[in-house]
């Protein structure tokens, strides 16, 4: 077995856990590569929920849906995902985050750790037993060890009746390699 590189694992985990028709999240668009990628795991009979709060990154999801005719399985927002519980009101099989910036475009807009929280803590509700969040998170520029710390910290304190919490990472690559965490909820429970 070759060990995967982090963006492998999280695609993994995600086509281990999605099937035709269900309902998914993007949490961060950014270039549209995991909106189509869950595109195409939901069928015509599934639905993804895109979040973005630049409005580029929402037109270049758009377009990547369009270019492969799968406009109709995508609605791409432009709103932060902090805002998911106002837009998704069905059952989710799974979700996805990037955290951090949009590549190619400014570095001073970045994810922030009170917003990733609160998109967390909804999508925790709104997840199905045995669905699936998957956290890609990218922490080497400014803003990024806190928000990491802050997300490290609230899901090591989920109670593992409930969710389960794994870290996927390489310990030995330089310069702050991004990391997976995934949460499987494993039975319901009223989270705060």
């Amino acid at each position: 077995m070759k060990l995967q590189r982090v963006l492998q694992y999280a695609q993994q985990l995600l086509k281990a856990t999605v099937e035709e028709g269900d309902t998914v999240v993007d949490a961060t668009a950014g270039n549209g590569h995991d909106t189509l990628f869950l595109a195409q795991l939901v069928g015509d009979s599934g639905q993804v929920y895109a979040f973005d709060v630049q409005k580029s990154a929402v037109d270049t999801t758009l377009l990547r849906l369009l270019d492969h005719g799968l406009e109709h399985r995508g609605l791409v927002l432009h709103r932060g995902h902090e805002e998911v519980a106002k837009y998704v009101h069905k059952q989710v099989a799974a979700a996805i985050f990037n955290l951090g910036y949009l590549p190619g475009s400014n570095h001073d807009i970045i994810t922030k750790p009170n917003t990733t929280i609160v998109a967390i803590q909804d999508l925790l509700k709104l997840l199905k037993i045995g669905g699936l969040i998957v956290l890609v998170i990218y922490h080497g520029h400014p803003g990024g060890k806190e928000e990491r710390d802050a997300v490290i910290e609230y899901v090591s304190q989920l109670p593992q009746k409930y969710v389960h919490v794994l870290k996927y990472e390489f310990l030995n690559q330089q310069n702050d390699p991004p990391f997976v965490i995934a949460l499987e909820k494993m039975k319901d429970y009223p989270i705060e």
